[in-house]
């Protein structure tokens, strides 16, 4: 299998050159020369099989066995999930009304990118102790990508970690979770400014080839291929468990939910469906709409600037991985994908050519979200199941209700809950709920943090250049 850009301008390459990627040389994203389809046996045979076993198979599919011998890549994925508190890592709540919520986040930080990045991290460290190699790693959070990652390289002497996160837009136990790690490889910033503008900041220094191939750097935000392929199996888990038959020609159709931010769980949904899976996809979104303006009206444009809201994760204006599934909706033309994604990055305007809307309103349904929306989900789901849910899962949530209430659809649906309302308390309380703190998450309050703050005046891109050229040379005294 091998990797080319989704702007059609750089070399391909292995999957370990995808892995250790930022962007593609060209700007685009990197993406699977070829999406393996598959057929109703391999479904069937699939379908008895446990999430794990799910992400072993996938992977199997995009990792050359020459590079990751087979036994090798289920020993690393056995390895990623050993922490998870789950027994069967991903949990499917089924709860009233036909209400089906894939719980995807029992893994160390209560967050669905735990399930990625924890073998995203098993990868990376297969390939640095064969190679006998250094990388730095450069992550923009949004809110739960920055903990999941630090988790899944903390202590490692092979690599340094850069997280970036926007002060006071993730809640405060996210910001905890990142800045209470005292390890000598993790390097924190506060910035005093949006997601989007650090993702900016991240795209200007993996433009500098100088600065990239000195340090080795990477990133493990959803730009990174691995981390996509990963999620492709919340898709295949969620259908095995909510389908009403196997044994049906065809399969039924499947409705799955998606709380989308960045667009990288989308994205891995989208691949699902085109490896031949049945599902119908929801992109749900908050009030930062452009996805669903997209998908709706081919608006693919900013909308001022980003609206602070109650699913912070979600608080984003550019969502990078619409350039994989405009690729692909595109049959892989890199020209057009490259014309369209610099006329957005320069203009922040696009409206997406007639063709292309009209494919991606078939592969894609959308809904938004308010703020009393996402309340009015997490009430009425605790009433109806005493079941509490984290404001990002309450968004596909409160879409299941919409249909319920409209009878809009019978199909079998399943939401996709990407975080543990343990991590939102502030959110629960808005809903008049009480909030369940586990005791890890409380201890948290009394830890000593460490971070760098990046105040709106500061040259942000001249501070992290220095402080990753300082690290290089204390590493190599």
């Amino acid at each position: 299998m091998r990797y080319v850009s989704t702007r059609g301008e750089a070399r391909s390459v292995d999957f370990e050159g995808a892995l250790f990627s930022g962007y593609a040389p060209d700007g685009g994203l990197f993406m699977p020369q070829e999406i393996p389809t598959l057929d109703y046996n391999t479904l069937r045979t699939w379908s008895a099989f446990s999430y794990p076993e799910l992400v072993k198979e996938l992977s199997s599919l995009f990792i050359s066995s020459e590079l990751i011998p087979r036994k090798e890549l289920n020993d690393l994925i056995d390895r990623a999930f050993r922490k998870f508190r789950h027994k069967n890592v991903v949990h499917l709540a089924r709860l009233k009304n036909g209400l089906n919520v894939l719980e995807l986040w029992h893994g160390v930080t209560y967050a669905f990118k735990d399930l990625s990045l924890s073998c995203t991290g098993q990868f990376l460290q297969y390939f640095l102790k064969k190679r006998k190699k250094h990388i730095t790693i450069l992550v923009g959070t949004s809110g739960d990508t920055g903990s999941s990652a630090i988790e899944s390289v903390r202590g490692e002497n092979n690599m340094d970690i850069f997280v970036l996160l926007p002060k006071d837009l993730c809640s405060q136990i996210q910001e905890l979770q990142m800045t209470t790690v005292i390890e000598e490889n993790i390097h924190v910033f506060t910035a005093h400014g949006n997601s989007d503008k650090i993702d900016e900041l991240i795209k200007e220094l993996f433009a500098d080839a100088d600065l990239s191939r000195k340090h080795n750097l990477m990133s493990l935000n959803s730009i990174n291929w691995s981390r996509i392929m990963v999620q492709i199996a919340h898709y295949f888990h969620a259908y095995f468990q909510c389908t009403p038959s196997m044994d049906m020609s065809p399969l039924p159709t499947v409705e799955i939910v998606v709380p989308t931010g960045g667009g990288g769980n989308i994205t891995a949904g989208y691949i699902a469906q085109k490896m031949g899976l049945p599902i119908q996809l929801v992109a749900v979104v908050n009030n930062n709409d452009i996805m669903h303006r997209a998908i709706q009206h081919g608006d693919f444009s900013f909308s001022g600037s980003v609206k602070p809201t109650l699913a912070s994760a979600m608080d984003i204006q550019e969502p990078y991985n619409m350039e994989r599934i405009l690729w692909l909706l595109s049959d892989c033309d890199g020209s057009l994908i490259k014309t369209l994604m610099e006329q957005f990055y320069m203009s922040k305007n696009l409206t997406l050519p007639e063709e292309l809307h009209r494919k991606l309103s078939e592969v894609l349904s959308s809904c938004s979200a308010s703020d009393e929306d996402i309340v009015q989900a997490m009430r009425r789901c605790w009433e109806d199941n005493r079941y509490l849910l984290c404001p990002h899962s309450a968004v596909a949530v409160h879409y299941h209700y919409k249909q319920l209430d409209c009878h809009l659809s019978n199909r079998p649906r399943c939401c996709l809950a990407p975080a543990s309302a343990a991590k939102f308390p502030d959110a629960v309380l808005r809903a008049k709920l009480v909030p369940e703190v586990p005791p890890e998450i409380q201890a948290l309050n009394a830890m000593e943090t460490r971070s760098t703050t990046l105040r709106r005046e500061d040259d942000w891109a001249k501070t992290l250049r220095d402080r990753i050229e300082a690290i290089t040379k204390r590493r190599h005294t």
